[in-house]
């Protein structure tokens, strides 16, 4: 599929290891755009970074945490130097840690606030003054959150997950609030069952075989899938804003 809108775009995409991050910065630069892919895992990194130029594609692999701030503006430093200003960021990266409240792991509780909400924040704040600045040029400027169907739909054990992937849904109504107004698009996008890494951080077997389970009866979806949705919103006309988006397996209530 051709997506209109999308080359010589830049853009920076979080989480781009694995998963949903690394599905969209593959498509989006298989469509035209200069795709900066930030994660921890260099050779990962470097590998899908290789795919990408090898299909023709231009792609650069920074090593940077989220949940560390000097770790940020040191990509942002390398992503200005290599490629200029930003015009497309998509928060992909999260982590998704399910277990009873009354478990009380708090190492669990701050690892998913650090990256699900505070990381998103971190890079949003490292890439407002270039988006701001690209719409003021006339540019497509847009900013892509991927959020979870689990901001709406309560999962036993996932309460604290769905809690951050809450906060990501309400900053993104918000910030159209602020962005809006200079013409830089929020997009929030909500998943329901994909198919990522997340599931292999689950460390009960019986909550793993839990969403094994559901899956199987489901379905789910692919990460391909999701990142179709993030290029279809970022290559829409610079005036229209789809705000919203809850893609689902079809069986998925």
């Amino acid at each position: 599929m051709s997506y209109e809108n999308l080359a010589g775009r830049t853009a920076v995409v979080t989480g781009a290891a694995s998963g949903i991050g690394e599905a969209v910065a593959v498509l989006l630069a298989a469509q035209g755009a200069r795709v900066a892919l930030l994660a921890r895992r260099r050779e990962r990194l470097d590998g899908i970074v290789e795919k990408i130029r090898a299909n023709g594609g231009q792609a650069l692999a920074v090593v940077a945490d989220v949940t560390d701030g000097g770790s940020v503006d040191a990509a942002v430093e390398r992503i200005h130097a290599a490629y200029g200003t930003v015009d497309l960021v998509v928060n992909s990266a999260g982590v998704m840690l399910p277990n009873p409240v009354d478990d009380g792991r708090a190492d669990e509780w701050q690892r998913m606030l650090d990256t699900n909400v505070s990381g998103v924040l971190r890079v949003i704040r490292a890439f407002t003054g270039d988006l701001v600045g690209a719409a003021a040029d006339g540019r497509t400027a847009d900013l892509v959150n991927i959020s979870s169907i689990g901001a709406h739909i309560t999962f036993p054990n996932y309460a604290v997950y769905g809690a951050t992937k809450a906060a990501v849904t309400y900053l993104s109504q918000s910030l159209r609030g602020e962005f809006g107004p200079r013409d830089v698009r929020v997009t929030n996008i909500e998943p329901g069952l994909t198919e990522t890494e997340l599931a292999q951080h689950i460390d009960s077997d019986s909550l793993q075989e839990q969403v094994a389970g559901m899956a199987e009866a489901l379905g789910s979806l692919s990460a391909e899938e999701v990142a179709d949705v993030v290029a279809y919103v970022s290559s829409r006309p610079r005036h229209v804003n789809l705000r919203q988006i809850m893609v689902l397996p079809t069986r998925q209530a």
